[in-house]
């Protein structure tokens, strides 16, 4: 019987893990990711720089050099042929990761031959891997490379290798460097750190040029790898930014965050190391890089996955329930599907920043001591009273961020658009070129046209000479974004952005005196065009 289950778990994988497989290929935009790592070594091979590659979604390449050694091979065979292989190797990355945290789960015994199938369907249907299927991304190797270093599973000789060649292809796991020495693999961490200086060794005497230019200039430039302020990226950098803080108090009060949590989370690391918990504390310590990277999209957040799956096999009410709760928020978006009802900002900013919120707290929680598997020993806590906390948690939780004055971060994808944009027809398809600006006229302090797209809105158009300044307020309490006034053609001054909603959105103009001269609100998302665009003239604030 328990064979015949065994194998049923098995085919469900297989089903959803070839079903997803099938939906992405249908996609227009299939594993965009992997055609931008493709593109990017084509352009190498042809002579020109990296880093100077842009895909026609505009996405650069952003790794390190030595990952372009490594992904060599896309760019050796067909585009359609590695897209196959692409997707084959990731669902087997899955089973690669689902067997460790199997084991980790059902302990000793026939249970985990059970087990394993139920965590691989589960790390299946999470979000983060999807994602990864869907734009065919490497992070769920680095997360491979990286569990079965910190758990020790590779021979000892080794250990260290896997980080540090993770390391070489994205950064983030060199958190592992200070995790092994936190707990005394003094070795290990040696290893990793040749490892990584090895491989970056050689991708500079292979690709000399490219090296320069990453570790003097693409390393620190984020604006290469996207919309930070986006709802993809759940880091505690990205929050910060949906809050709207100022540029001058985020970095300070980023690095304040990102050093208690990574201390926190390395000084439970190591107590769960110390105590026979070597899984536990390398998904705790991969966690602590999904809340520190000031990048951390979708894809890169398997951790977080791996997480609630062994918070639902510890022991105790509370933890299985948070461990219920994260899972949820991983396979979920809270933010999007419970959009419609949350009334307030704060609420809406927890369910669109649960995933960034839940990490945060595993970081500084752990997972409640090192008696942790439902095999432990240890006594268990009253039902009664597990549920008693549990509920009363939620509902403080609940209660804080529903009397927050958060900005209810309705302009995730917001970005405004400069100079060096303007001859991109998406973004400025209105006013191109100095004959149409003239035409458009400067009559009204604004006038604008809208865009409709799937997931986001464009706004472009000019501005009369009476306007110092523009701002665009896209939620209630939100903090105001200011438009750029571009000089791109002789005469009126063109301005162009992206948000992902006009809902709430308001577009503000002032004079040289700071006083306002104009608004547009209400009639802001009645002048969509859904065909194309709109010309509209902005309302005057009423004196």
């Amino acid at each position: 019987m328990r064979d015949r289950r065994v194998a049923v778990l098995w085919s469900v994988f297989v089903i959803v893990a070839a079903g997803s497989s099938a939906l992405v290929t249908l996609r227009p935009d299939r594993l965009s990711d992997l055609h931008i790592y493709r593109g990017a070594l084509l352009h190498l091979h042809a002579g020109r720089p990296l880093y100077d590659f842009f895909a026609e979604n505009g996405g650069p390449f952003t790794y390190p050099p030595f990952a372009a050694l490594v992904l060599w091979p896309v760019a050796a065979v067909p585009e359609g042929v590695a897209q196959g292989v692409w997707l084959a190797l990731t669902c087997l990355a899955v089973v690669a990761i689902a067997v460790p945290v199997g084991r980790l789960l059902a302990g000793p015994g026939p249970r985990r031959a059970l087990v394993v199938p139920v965590v691989a369907c589960a790390l299946m249907l999470s979000a983060p891997v999807q994602s990864n299927l869907r734009f065919g991304q490497v992070s769920i190797f680095i997360v491979l490379l990286a569990l079965l270093d910190g758990m020790g599973v590779v021979p000892a000789r080794l250990r260290g290798v896997l980080v540090g060649v993770a390391a070489a292809i994205k950064l983030t796991p060199l958190l592992f460097v200070v995790y092994f020495l936190a707990t005394g693999r003094y070795r290990d961490a040696g290893r990793a750190v040749v490892t990584f200086l090895g491989c970056a060794a050689l991708g500079a005497t292979v690709l000399p040029a490219a090296s320069w230019t990453y570790w003097t200039e693409a390393m620190r430039d984020t604006a290469r790898i996207g919309n930070l302020a986006s709802l993809g990226n759940q880091s505690v950098h990205g929050m910060l930014l949906r809050i709207g803080l100022d540029e001058a108090s985020l970095p300070l009060l980023w690095a304040a965050l990102v050093a208690v949590l990574c201390g926190v989370a390395l000084l439970r690391a190591r107590h769960l190391a110390a105590h026979g918990r070597p899984g536990h504390a390398a998904v705790l310590v991969g966690c602590a890089t999904v809340a520190a990277s000031p990048v951390s999209w979708t894809h890169h957040q398997i951790w977080p996955v791996l997480a609630a799956m062994l918070l639902i096999g510890a022991e105790g009410i509370a933890r299985r329930v948070a461990g219920g709760a994260l899972l949820v928020a991983m396979v979920v978006s809270l933010g999007v599907v419970l959009a419609p009802v949350s009334t307030t900002p704060g609420i809406q900013f927890l369910f669109e920043n649960a995933r960034a919120l839940g990490v945060g707290v595993l970081c500084l929680a752990g997972f409640g001591g090192a008696a942790l598997a439902v095999a432990g020993t240890g006594r268990r806590p009253r039902a009664a009273r597990g549920w008693l906390r549990v509920g009363t948690t939620a509902a403080l939780a609940v209660a804080f961020f529903a009397v927050q004055p958060l900005p209810a971060g309705a302009d995730p994808t917001f970005k405004a658009y400069t100079l060096s944009d303007v001859d991109n027809p998406r973004y400025f398809f209105v006013c191109r070129g100095p004959v149409q600006c003239a035409a458009y006229g400067t009559d009204a302090p604004v006038t604008f046209g809208t865009r409709r797209e799937k997931t986001k809105v464009r706004v472009n158009g000019v501005v009369s000479p009476a306007v110092a300044r523009l701002e665009y307020h896209s939620a209630p309490g939100g903090a105001p974004r200011v438009i750029p006034l571009l000089a791109a053609h002789p005469g009126p001054r063109t301005f162009s952005f992206r948000s992902a909603t006009m809902a709430h959105g308001r577009l503000v103009a002032y004079a040289a005196d700071g006083r306002p001269i104009a608004t547009y609100d209400e009639e802001l998302a009645a002048a969509l065009d859904v065909t194309g665009a709109r010309r509209s003239g902005a309302s005057p604030v009423a004196p």
